[in-house]
């Protein structure tokens, strides 16, 4: 039996679908753990995920669990060092811890009911350092570890074909791990086709950046992708293991 994580977002809906082939509808659970930040369709179309699958779905909100923890730092930083965070500044930290408060919920689900948590982080994710290490990290077998994002999409659009079990609205929407307000993936990288094509030359191809530049990608964006690779490796050293297919 298994846990997964669903966000309303493609990489979720895909290895829940994954899981619901390999091991029957009965075995998978769904959780959707909404934030202040989530949007109405994260939880919703997760919902329509979990009815289109045959698989159960809890809705264990973390806005609460969030508003809490930050709460008490702020006043536990404020009587050891007199400094007040804006209350309203979103920080990295801030982003993280709800990243791991979701982490913590499925692994207290993980131990309680003896499931094994799938996470959902794909290879672009990965690479990048776009995940968080004890938050949606947290897990014993990483399904799309070895896709990039691309082929994400592609398989889901595959999946759909025999059964339209992913909802048109996850496949439309753009990818975010809505952290923030108004967030999306794009905001700080390039588009997917792009970064999955670099990050595939210089990790599989062993190609250069100056020959990945000499293909046609913008220079920046290469020095860019080719740096954050390096600086997530030690992110990367801590994923659980995967589906490895290339």
């Amino acid at each position: 039996e298994v846990v997964i994580g669903l966000s309303g977002g493609i990489d979720s809906a895909l290895v829940a679908a994954i899981a619901t082939d390999a091991l029957g509808s009965k075995a998978v659970l769904g959780v959707t753990m909404p934030s202040s930040y989530s949007s109405k369709g994260s939880w919703k179309d997760s919902e329509d995920l979990a009815l289109r699958l045959g698989i159960r779905c809890l809705n264990h909100p973390i806005k609460e669990k969030y508003e809490l923890f930050i709460k008490e730092h702020r006043e536990y930083k404020m009587k050891e060092t007199g400094i007040q965070n804006p209350p309203d500044k979103i920080n990295l930290a801030m982003e993280n811890l709800q990243a791991r408060l979701r982490g913590l919920e499925l692994m207290y689900i993980s131990n309680e009911e003896g499931r094994l948590v799938l996470t959902t982080g794909n290879k672009s994710e990965l690479a990048m350092g776009y995940c968080t290490l004890y938050g949606d990290m947290a897990g014993g077998l990483c399904v799309l570890g070895d896709l990039y994002k691309t082929d994400v999409y592609r398989l889901a659009e595959f999946r759909n074909q025999s059964k339209a079990v992913i909802p048109e609205a996850i496949l439309k929407k753009a990818p975010s791990a809505e952290l923030r307000p108004n967030q999306t993936d794009q905001d700080t990288l390039p588009p997917y086709e792009a970064l999955d094509a670099i990050i595939s030359k210089y990790m599989e191809n062993d190609m250069s950046p100056s020959e990945i530049v000499a293909q046609g990608f913008g220079a920046g964006d290469v020095k860019r992708v080719v740096e954050m690779i390096h600086r997530s490796e030690y992110k990367r050293r801590q994923a659980p293991i995967g589906i490895r297919i290339t």
